[in-house]
């Protein structure tokens, strides 16, 4: 019996040193990963939004924790440098700074935690939810900057995409990776449009980009606009008006990257960002607040590279991979379709959609001004029959459009010109056709029937409101 203890004692005795050894090894190989410490710094200077520190030594993105007067930890970014001062600008709110705070550097990069937990959900420019859902248990964190794709890898756009709206359907085609812009002044109608196609988009996942809105359109568009189906798709990321400009920009950044998980799985996205003018107004606020010197309506030069940043994260991924087809709202100031922001967003995206005001008081929803759309790769979705009945509509309505103030005078005259008589006969079944309630959704197949029913309906025969859509 003493024999059998002394050799128990034995056995434990080397399991207990084996134990100590794998936990030192354990210990050695964890100090050995860690750098030498960041150095804390102090607040110097706080000038509106912009806070000053010095001693701290982190790069631009770089992330610190201020230590305010009542104890609390205000996350910052470092947005830019000069000599021994480092800029940064805050995630929250000011109250509680004082001179001289401590300024404690952040090792970990901003990443958001994604995974099918956030479908249905409502988050922040944090990724933390902002609904009733309870606690989200992330499967797996990304950066929100993304990662670059090779443009000669990626899937040509050439599928047609249906998102439930006759007039994008039938006379400014979208395609599966295809990035468009919804130019529009305010009060024309561009969150019901989104509604729309949140509804109707043949789409497998949606995000949504609530980015700089009032908080009363935010809860409206959650509760009003989404319907109970399409909300178990969609995930909103919300970043109201009242959040400092860095979280506006980083809102945009994370619903970009929610986007791109989704893609990497291989399913089909719809991305609605609204808007890309609140992203540019953030960005130029950090601008001006580091002292960028103004360019076009006080915009810096950096506004104009950070656009086409985050919208060429969008669009089809690798070859056989998901996609995103994105929706970017551009707020045009003014109904000045000339704006800086509008035509930058022009040159960079893949068409637009222009929304009228003049059409929205006329009383037709949605108010979209097919004249001055355009879908800049219809011409690789759609066959040659299409091809000619949207040619032939959008012929007939420009012609309209040009000789209005001579029909609305009574100078025109049947018999002049063969194109403005058809064009006036077909006035009202344009309209018609055109015009869509909001409950409404269309596939791409009957938009396409009822666009070439449109002309095969003897003109002579039938009065001109009798199409009945």
């Amino acid at each position: 019996m003493t024999e059998v203890i002394k050799q128990l004692r034995q056995q434990r005795g080397g399991e207990l040193v084996h134990g100590l050894r794998a936990r030192l090894n354990e210990s050695q190989q964890r100090v050995a990963r860690v750098s030498d410490p960041l150095p804390e710094g102090r607040l110097s200077r706080m000038v509106g939004m912009t806070l000053e520190a010095e001693g701290v030594r982190l790069p631009v993105g770089g992330r610190a924790a201020i230590h305010t007067a009542t104890g609390q930890r205000l996350p910052a970014e470092v947005v830019g440098f000069h000599g021994e001062k480092t800029f940064l600008m805050p995630e929250g709110r000011l109250e509680g700074l004082a001179p001289g705070a401590r300024i404690e550097p952040l090792e970990q990069a901003r990443r958001i935690g994604v995974g099918p937990e956030l479908l249905g959900r409502v988050i922040d420019a944090n990724g933390k939810p902002l609904d009733d859902g309870g606690r989200l248990r992330a499967s797996e964190h990304i950066p929100i900057e993304g990662r670059p794709i090779n443009p000669l890898t990626r899937d040509p756009v050439r599928t047609p995409l249906d998102v439930g709206i006759r007039a994008l359907n039938g006379l400014l085609s979208v395609g599966r990776g295809q990035r468009l812009g919804l130019f529009a002044g305010s009060g024309v109608g561009k969150s019901v449009l989104l509604g729309m196609m949140t509804r109707h988009t043949e789409a497998d996942v949606i995000v949504v980009g609530l980015i700089g809105e009032r908080g009363r359109e935010v809860n409206e568009f959650i509760h009003d606009i989404l319907d109970v189906e399409s909300r178990k798709r969609t995930v909103v990321v919300a970043v109201p008006a009242d959040q400092p400009p860095l979280l506006r920009q980083h809102g945009a950044w994370v619903a970009t990257a929610v986007a791109e998980y989704f893609r990497d799985q291989g399913l089909n996205v719809l991305l609605l960002v609204d808007s890309l003018t609140r992203f540019a107004q953030g960005a130029r606020e950090i601008a001006m607040a580091i002292g960028e010197p103004p360019a076009t309506k006080g915009y810096s030069a950096s506004v104009f590279a950070r656009l086409p940043q985050l919208v060429e994260r969008a669009g089809n991924g690798d070859k056989g991979g998901g996609s995103i087809t994105a929706f970017y709202t551009v707020l045009a100031e003014g109904d000045d379709q000339n704006d800086p922001i509008v035509d930058a967003a022009r040159a960079i995206l893949d068409g637009h959609v222009v929304l009228s005001r003049a059409i929205a008081e006329s009383g037709r929803y949605p108010a979209i001004d097919v004249g001055a759309s355009v879908s800049r790769v219809m011409d690789a979705l759609i066959d040659d029959e299409h091809r000619r009945v949207a040619h032939h509509f959008r012929n007939l309505n420009a012609t309209y459009e040009m000789n209005r103030d001579l029909i609305a005078v009574g100078a025109y005259r049947k018999g002049a010109d063969a194109v403005l008589d058809e064009a006036v006969v077909m006035r009202t079944r344009l309209e018609d056709y055109v015009r869509q309630n909001r409950v409404e959704a269309v596939t791409f197949e009957q938009a396409r029937e009822q666009l070439s029913a449109l002309f095969s309906v003897p003109k002579k025969s039938a009065p001109a409101d009798s199409f009945n859509l």
